[in-house]
């Protein structure tokens, strides 16, 4: 799928919805557990309910592969039926992978050619090596990861780049007397996220590469949209996190949209009773609807 194929399917429905595919055993409801296929069985009916109003679908692969080779198979179910129901959706394999050479080579494989994912959420800090492969397919899309939602982001993702970084022959240098590690030269540059984005876009262009921006941190998505104007944004952290839509288009929205929003738990977990998927297609409707107001 193109950009402009993506942006097409965005003002067709006028929403920039994606729903989240979280699909936890513990947390569909009771009467699905014991079907053979539980995980496909609810999600085949959440997506029945909300097509209409969305533009993507992000399964998240934890959730599938921690029930083995039948979560697998369930998640195989979930991108055909997909597929079945409405080619023109955007789907994304929330994977997060990050490795190299010819392993990234075989995931991309796993991905888009095995099961028809049009996107992978990966993680660049392994270099430009990690996101490439996933770049030579045509349609296809590389997610990086740039600034998330969870609160340990701060860990790493906005920490400012070194200036004139030291280096020490004897490391002992580098603690203080009671052991305690210091950094020997001030913090000065830009955060890290920044730099991820700034280099990234060199490797791929605004047809094949796009970036996770969480919710949680709006105004930072006007910071990014001076420097990283066109590309489209995955948006996480809508609803059970606290991010909203009206933040959100406010402070990224481009003029191509540029956006795709993601609400998982609030839409699939809407009610945990026979009437799950009713109450998904409200939520997710109630959402569209917002959307539709900054188109």
């Amino acid at each position: 799928m193109t950009y402009l194929e993506l942006y097409n399917n965005i003002m067709r429905k006028k929403s920039f919805l994606c729903i989240g595919l979280d699909s936890d055993p513990a947390q569909i409801p009771e009467h699905l557990r014991e079907l053979e296929y539980p995980l496909f069985s609810f999600n085949k009916a959440i997506i029945d309910a909300t097509v209409s109003y969305a533009v993507a679908y992000k399964p998240n692969l934890a959730f599938y592969e921690a029930e083995g080779a039948k979560g697998w198979k369930q998640l195989e179910m979930t991108v055909e039926y997909i597929r079945k129901k409405d080619p023109s959706v955007f789907i994304i394999a929330d994977a997060k992978r990050g490795d190299i050479g010819n392993t990234a080579e075989r995931y991309a494989k796993a991905f888009f050619v095995n099961m028809d994912f049009d996107a992978v959420t990966l993680s660049p800090y392994m270099g430009k090596d990690s996101i490439a492969p996933f770049l030579k397919i045509q349609g296809k899309w590389a997610i990086v990861l740039a600034l998330t939602s969870n609160i340990s982001a701060d860990d790493f993702e906005t920490l400012p780049l070194l200036g004139n970084i030291q280096m020490f022959d004897d490391l002992s240098a580098m603690y203080d007397s009671e052991g305690l590690y210091f950094t020997p030269a001030a913090p000065v540059g830009a955060p890290l996220f920044k730099s991820v984005i700034e280099k990234s876009m060199r490797w791929g262009n605004i047809n094949n590469i796009m970036y996770v921006v969480g919710a949680t941190r709006p105004q930072k998505l006007a910071e990014i949209r001076m420097f990283c104007p066109n590309n489209f944004l995955l948006v996480p952290g809508v609803g059970a996190q606290g991010g909203s839509i009206a933040e959100v288009a406010r402070y990224g929205m481009n003029k191509s949209c540029g956006l795709l929003v993601n609400i998982s738990r609030s839409i699939i977990y809407a009610s945990n009773g026979e009437n799950f998927a009713e109450a998904a297609a409200e939520k997710a409707e109630e959402a569209a609807k917002e959307m539709a107001l900054y188109l």
